[in-house]
């Protein structure tokens, strides 16, 4: 984000100088799922612009809620302008239209640039079809507000559970781009961890030595406590050429 858009978006989220990064988010649809994620990022100290076509759905979003809400079609390009999309970071489209979401996501990515895009799908069959396409999707029926907020925020990792004495962590960690086509024993390799499952098209998959990351996988690690700064360090990083 330009430092501009920083001071344009950010000024209620704390000071440019602190240690928080402050990103700006833009959310289609203010459903339940879509408040909830706005409250959310908000809470973390982010800028939010939440629209809908319909005006008196912001009425899920608290009364402390500071963010924009920009009444019109996710997918009409003065809209999202008027929202900030040129400033966001990641954008998702949460709204009860499968049509509209795609649409808008892949307004979003292909018109204004914005990487980071999330879209919900009801039909499961057709989010993989979009999956396969380049645009994260959720199916209806596996979807929760962590879901999407995993896959908006900056790199690291997220705990998704833990031993009763706190030494071992399974945990969901992103990666590099630079370890997509890698085989899970390179990354064990490189990161002396191990690989419990993917995600891949919404499905948990068993991996194997020979399993290879495919772009849209969703990375669960376990690790040791003591050594998940180095594997978040090391996966979040381009592989080293000797990685295999």
């Amino acid at each position: 984000m330009p430092d501009g858009a920083r001071s344009r978006w950010c000024a209620l989220a704390g000071p440019a100088g602190g240690s928080v990064r402050c990103v700006h988010f833009v959310i289609m649809g203010c459903g339940r799922v879509g408040a909830t994620l706005a409250q959310s990022l908000e809470s973390s100290g982010h800028s939010v612009a939440v629209v809908d076509q319909n005006p008196d759905a912001f009425r899920r979003l608290p009364a402390e809620f500071t963010g924009k809400k920009v009444t019109g079609v996710g997918f009409d390009r003065d809209t999202l302008v008027q929202a900030g999309i040129e400033d966001a970071y990641a954008f998702a489209a949460v709204s009860d239209g499968d049509n509209s979401n795609i649409l808008s996501a892949r307004v979003v990515r292909e018109t204004f640039g914005v990487e980071k895009v999330v879209a919900r799908i009801y039909d499961p069959q057709r989010a993989e079809i979009y999956q396969r396409l380049g645009i994260p999707t959720v199916a209806t029926v596996r979807w929760t507000s962590d879901q999407v907020l995993r896959r908006m925020l900056p790199f690291g990792a997220t705990d998704e559970y833990r031993d009763p004495s706190g030494r071992v962590r399974l945990a969901q960690v992103d990666f590099h781009p630079g370890w997509i086509g890698r085989t899970v024993r390179a990354i064990e390799d490189a990161t002396e961890a191990r690989v419990a499952f993917v995600s891949r098209f919404g499905d948990g998959v068993l991996v194997t030595d020979r399993t290879v990351l495919q772009e849209n996988d969703v990375l669960h690690v376990l690790m040791d406590d003591e050594r998940a700064a180095v594997v978040e360090r090391k996966l979040t990083h381009a592989p080293k050429v000797e990685a295999e």
